[in-house]
């Protein structure tokens, strides 16, 4: 039983919902890495274990999401994302796993080795991959007009797709990251961190931080979220993400009456805009400077789109010695599961022909040591 569940009973009957991860996920102190950089309480919360095929964040939304999707009695779901999106690769391997068709509907991006692993262990999933042209893609509603368009013969025969929204982060996936907070909160109270002063998580799409303030501020606790905005500002923004929390409590209510309704304001997001870089998906050199760092001192893998961005932001502010005496956590929100195996006897020509560039052309420079 998911802490959300446990605490509010009246959601086992009105929240659909499916086990798909390994829950709880550990929280690692990171005693090498906090006496470089001057914190004696620096921990990890290892959302990259999430799950044994695929781990990262989006398992905890997908639980929600697919659940959702298999209660609607659909055979076929829908998502969006870059071309090496890890929303759409976890949607693919978890709706495998469950006998759901998946469809992605991908962006052009900077080029990275992750583009080009997360692209063929889609195609091992099932996935049927659409590449988008940029113009038709700028925002997420041009993103679903493209897709009905090339998709629009499924509605006509009476089998459109579940639609899951660009990283999952509707309401219903948010609930995902309110869990994840319950849950933290109880790894807190049995004694395996002290309370945070604050958590440092990357932010694409804003479930995943809009989760985990609605959830810690439901469980009392006075940890402060930094949300890293990894993504373009239309995507990642105060208004919207106080949107979306206030629509993900306004959905527990209307679902739970012991969930408490709770007012959201400006102060109560914190969001860094200093360390998105020039684009999306592209690589810094203070976020690959963190990953190295990271990896060095304990032997934990980031990537540059996401993960190392928060953590450059993380490492920024320790230096600045705006964390001193406090007591910090970063949320690894990427994939640590190796699935190299599975991928090793693909050729990409398989794929469709649109997504070959990837692999016939060079990675961006931040990207070429490896």
């Amino acid at each position: 039983m998911i802490p959300l569940l446990e605490q509010h009973p009246a959601l086992i009957n009105t929240l659909p919902h499916i086990a798909l991860g390994e829950f709880p996920t550990p929280v690692q102190k990171l005693d090498k890495l906090g006496h470089q950089i001057g914190l004696d309480h620096l921990y990890i919360k290892r959302d990259d274990l999430s799950g044994k095929t695929y781990g990262g964040n989006k398992v905890r939304k997908l639980e929600f999401l697919l659940g959702d999707a298999l209660h609607s009695g659909a055979k076929e779901v829908l998502t969006f994302g870059a071309a090496g999106s890890n929303h759409a690769l976890a949607t693919a391997v978890y709706a495998q796993q469950l006998g759901l068709r998946s469809i992605s509907m991908l962006r052009p991006q900077p080029n990275a080795h992750s583009v080009r692993r997360n692209l063929l262990m889609s195609y091992h999933c099932g996935a049927d991959l659409h590449l988008c042209s940029p113009i038709l893609c700028d925002t997420p509603l041009a993103v679903l007009s493209a897709s009905y368009q090339r998709l629009r013969h499924r509605l006509r025969s009476g089998q459109f797709p579940r639609v899951i929204p660009m990283g999952g982060s509707s309401p219903l996936g948010v609930l995902g990251f309110v869990n994840a907070a319950l849950e933290f909160k109880d790894q807190v109270a049995r004694g395996e961190i002290p309370e945070p002063d604050y958590i440092y998580v990357a932010s694409g799409s804003m479930g995943t931080a809009a989760g985990l303030i609605l959830g810690l501020k439901a469980a009392n606790s006075k940890t402060r979220v930094i949300a890293v905005r990894v993504t373009g500002e239309k995507f990642v923004n105060k208004t919207g993400m106080i949107e979306l929390i206030r629509k993900t409590n306004s959905l527990l209510c209307s679902l739970a009456s012991s969930f408490p309704s709770m007012d959201f304001t400006e102060d109560d997001v914190e969001i860094r805009h200093d360390f998105f870089g020039e684009s999306y998906a592209l690589y810094t050199a203070e976020g690959m400077q963190a990953s190295d760092r990271i990896e060095r001192a304990e032997g934990i893998k980031l990537e540059g789109t996401y993960t190392a961005k928060a953590l450059a932001a993380l490492l920024d502010n320790a230096e600045r010695q705006a964390l001193q005496n406090k007591v910090v956590l970063f949320w690894n929100t990427y994939n640590s599961r190796d699935f190299s195996d599975a991928i090793a006897g693909i050729d990409y020509h398989q794929l469709p022909r649109c997504f070959h560039r990837y692999f016939e052309e060079e990675v961006q420079p931040l990207d070429r040591r490896e």
